[in-house]
């Protein structure tokens, strides 16, 4: 069985973090990753922390930990640790990685003081931090579980929970995210209302993408930006991505491509011409 090993992020490993392993994919990819590796090193003296697994010195997977007040992803919480995110390669799964990551974000939260720690977890057949994975390792689920609908979608595609594991009797279980939103509309304009944040690489990427397409069409847009990395705006509206355009959500159930974004708000000018 291979000894998988588990450290902080380091200046050797901050670029398979930053680029969420799609490593020399891009000049996108990378200008995404400068962006975040300056986010990790400010949240770092913030309570964050990211643990890399390796195996025989070889990057295969990682896990974010960090303080719920202030993760720009959710859920809400309080004196808790948050687990947003969790990656291993696909070709190194199986191998005891996950299970190492997972035990070193707990370390972690209680080495600061946490009362427990938490995640999102999903059922069905998702690949992305799946709650059955969790449950094994001792978390559960922390009230209700419940339905996930795509954009355009009427049957939901999934179902998710909150997974947590409480270290103190006192500890306040934590909350799905209630998101809030109210389109301003500004007369003669197309207004693109923007949510983003810096930990995740893809809102990263595609809120760049809408900033430049946004300036493609000059004084026709307005844009207004929300970002979840600061709290109180996150605490507000309780969105850590989106794009709203004239008041409808645009998604593609991936990434935003630039020309999609381009399509969007096309359309919307084009309606706003007598």
């Amino acid at each position: 069985m291979p000894t998988i090993q588990v450290r902080d992020m380091d200046a050797t490993t901050e670029y398979f973090v930053a680029t969420c392993t799609h490593v020399n994919e891009s000049d996108e990819t990378d200008a995404v990753a400068r962006r975040r590796v300056r986010w990790f090193r400010d949240m770092h003296n913030k309570g964050s922390r990211v643990k890399v697994a390796l195996l025989d010195e070889k990057q295969i997977g990682f896990l974010y930990v960090m303080p719920i007040e202030m993760c720009p992803w959710g859920p809400l919480g309080v004196d808790l640790m948050v687990i947003p995110c969790l990656v291993v390669l696909d070709k190194e799964k199986n191998q005891g990685a996950g299970s190492a990551l997972v035990a070193a974000a707990e370390e972690e939260a209680r080495r600061q003081g946490k009362k427990g720690i938490v995640t999102t977890g999903f059922y069905s057949d998702f690949w992305f931090m799946p709650a059955p994975f969790f449950e094994k390792l001792g978390f559960s689920v922390a009230g209700d579980i419940r339905k996930v609908t795509a954009e355009g979608q009427e049957e939901y595609l999934n179902k998710e929970a909150l997974l947590w594991k409480a270290f103190d009797s006192t500890a306040q279980p934590p909350q799905f995210l209630k998101p809030s939103y109210r389109f301003q509309p500004v007369p003669g304009k197309v207004v693109v209302d923007l949510f983003w944040n810096t930990f995740c690489a893809t809102s990263n990427g595609e809120a760049q993408r809408v900033r430049e397409v946004a300036a493609e069409f000059g004084d026709s847009v307005v844009l207004n930006e929300y970002s979840a990395d600061d709290p109180a705006t996150f605490q507000q509206h309780q969105m850590s991505r989106g794009i709203f355009v004239n008041g409808k959500e645009v998604g593609w159930g991936y990434e935003a491509p630039r020309d999609g974004i381009r399509k969007a708000i096309s359309d919307a000018v084009g309606k706003n011409k007598p």
